[in-house]
């Protein structure tokens, strides 16, 4: 097995225990097995360890994953109903490849945009040929590496919006992962705009 294809395997042997086939309604079998392609293109590859395995939303729907989430046995939280996170949808250019899952190839939590407003940090993610990450790409971050909200910082999500303009966002609040929504035009000094290098489907390795 390559790096990557030990990271990927690690990162769903994390969700299945969280309960994520639960929430797919189907056995951790057969879960598993609709990881395997991916992970299998994987093993020829040199991408390395900086990768996030992300679940679709035809999948795994994201309005209860915050809570699936942890710091120091502190779950994850929002107080916005669950229709309010599903509006939440990718926007032009930044749609999932196709498939049950995918990668995110070196995602970072956007330290370097802290403190900006979600349209000025769009624009600069833009013009460093960088992409603005999604909620469900924002939830595996959580997910798969929560320490990152303490040492680093929390961020928001460009890649997605709802249809009033938000953007949504994670944080710590209440010494826990905290999902929430920003205005596209607020600023916020401990939110930084995360992103990534690419995004790569099963397809995308043959």
């Amino acid at each position: 097995m390559s790096k990557a294809s030990e990271e990927a395997q690690k990162q769903l042997d994390r969700i299945v225990a969280l309960g994520y086939p639960d929430v797919a309604d189907m056995s951790a079998a057969a879960f598993r097995a609709l990881a395997r392609p991916l992970i299998r293109a994987l093993e020829d590859s040199d991408l390395g360890m900086q990768i996030l395995l992300v679940p679709t939303r035809e999948l795994v729907s994201p309005e209860s994953l915050i809570a699936r989430t942890s710091i120091n046995r502190m779950a994850g939280f929002t107080t916005m109903p669950p229709r309010d996170i599903a509006s939440f949808l990718p926007q032009d250019g930044f749609e999932p490849p196709e498939g049950p899952f995918y990668l995110v190839v070196e995602p970072h939590t956007g330290t370097c945009y802290i403190n900006r407003e979600p349209d000025v940090a769009r624009k600069l993610i833009d013009s460093d040929e960088r992409l603005p990450l999604t909620l469900e790409e924002g939830l595996a971050i959580a997910t798969q590496h929560p320490e990152w909200l303490l040492e680093k910082n929390g961020f928001n999500l460009l890649g997605s919006r709802s249809a009033d303009g938000r953007v949504p966002s994670i944080w710590m609040s209440q010494n826990a992962p905290r999902l929430g929504a920003v205005w596209p035009n607020s600023r916020h000094t401990w939110l930084g705009n995360a992103f990534c290098v690419s995004r790569r489907g099963v397809s995308l390795f043959h």
